[in-house]
């Protein structure tokens, strides 16, 4: 809209403008030093409406902004570890900034600022904290464990103790422990031990000579190589070493509800039950597990056994006396010991079953541990399914733990 400028001195009032036709327009006369300013009457209402509305946004986008803050405070004084990744937050009297989940004390939240990333503490004059390293990605804990576990890998030919372990990665013995326990649902010794034993049993299968293996595997003494091995190897190292050729293997190959199935036994009990499309396929696998073994057909020797088995895949229960040699870690024998407890026809989700042997934080463990399981029904991992119904992974194929589970419900 054009303005009008005259040289007439007149006081302020409301004028109307019009031509023929044309719309009326209402303005207001201003004198400024004799000098007539008109303008559009709608044109102060107009700035004020824009002043107002960019007040109005300032403040609510520091509402916003306060509001976003005291909900990352809060997910930091929580240890929120589904917000690592979405922000990470500095503190002023240490110079570090961290993960939302960081296990260390808490900080003042006077001392606390927010950033978007870790770039944005850093550029600030942040350095990264150690023991939660915000830079990593995925979860910390998880990746703190990975790195507990490569370090323990890379130093088996030592005693790693808690505390070197709690020293290497800034944190207390206790923390450390109870971190490691709940992502993998072992201690780091327990682990340790663990590892040892599979690179021994590497070794041994092979060929290696027993002493090479010990040593090779991070034992320090033929005794305490000995001390471990009678309840994970089923046998002396020597034996497992010749594929067990002093305690002969014994198995026998026939038809079941879910197809051919292998049941083999040492001297000592039953070593595995397995399920395969052939026999082919079965002695192959019991091959890989014994390559130098002598490998018996003894169908005449193992066929209570075997009836014991398709009576139990048939409705009926287990026979309680039924011998197992099994060779686990501490930690897979408690799972397999509660499997053995899960009712006929019942399933438990994997995170039911770590909550029920203390470990609650150990689901993925327990699945290894089902994974592991080479004794098929006497074992019954096949009742452990995922927390919304769905059957989960099973070693023999998804398609005969599904037919197991429908034969077991249906004769419940």
């Amino acid at each position: 809209m054009p303005l009008w400028f005259g040289e007439h001195d007149v006081s302020m009032g409301t004028h109307t403008l019009s031509a023929p036709g044309k719309k009326s327009y209402f303005f207001k006369v201003f004198c400024f030093n004799g000098k007539i300013r008109i303008v559009h009457a709608l044109a102060r209402s107009y700035f004020m409406a824009m002043t107002t509305n960019a007040i109005l946004n300032f403040a609510e986008a520091v509402d916003m902004a306060r509001n976003n803050h005291t909900q990352q405070w809060q997910a930091v004084m929580e240890r929120d570890s589904s917000q690592d990744g979405k922000f990470v937050f500095a503190v002023s009297s240490t110079g570090v900034y961290c993960r939302p989940s960081c296990p260390a004390r808490r900080p003042r939240q006077e001392n606390v600022a927010f950033f978007a990333k870790p770039e944005d503490a850093e550029k600030s004059g942040y350095r990264a904290c150690l023991r939660c390293r915000p830079k990593a990605l995925g979860n910390a804990q998880s990746n703190v464990v990975k790195a507990m576990c490569r370090y323990i890998e890379r130093h088996l030919d030592e005693p790693v103790t808690l505390s070197q372990l709690a020293r290497e990665f800034h944190q207390s013995p206790f923390h450390l422990q109870r971190t490691f326990k709940a992502v993998l649902g072992i201690t780091p010794r327990a682990y340790a031990d663990s590892v040892r034993m599979d690179q021994l049993k590497e070794n041994l299968r092979a060929g290696h000579s027993v002493t090479r293996a010990m040593y090779d595997a991070g034992y320090g003494s033929s005794s305490r190589l000995y001390e471990r091995t009678a309840s994970q190897l089923g046998m002396t190292p020597d034996k497992y070493r010749r594929g067990a050729v002093s305690a002969v293997i014994r198995y026998t190959c026939s038809d079941s509800p879910l197809g051919r199935m292998l049941v083999a036994a040492t001297d000592k009990g039953i070593c595995a039950i397995q399920f395969a499309d052939s026999d082919e396929e079965l002695e192959s696998g019991l091959k890989h597990e014994f390559p130098f073994a002598i490998r018996r057909r003894d169908a005449a020797g193992l066929l209570r056994w075997e009836q014991d088995l398709l009576r139990q895949m048939r409705g009926h229960k287990l026979n309680s006396t039924l011998p197992l040699d099994i060779q686990a870690t501490a930690f897979q024998r408690k799972v397999w010991t509660y499997l053995q407890s899960i009712p006929f026809g019942a399933t438990r989700s994997y995170s039911e079953v770590a909550k029920a042997i203390d470990q609650p934080r150990a689901t993925r463990a327990v699945a290894r541990a089902c994974a592991s399981n080479r004794i098929a029904v006497a074992i019954p991992c096949h009742r452990v399914v995922r927390q919304d119904g769905d059957q989960g992974g099973y070693r023999w194929g998804v398609e005969r733990k599904k037919a197991l589970l429908e034969m077991e419900r249906a004769e419940a």
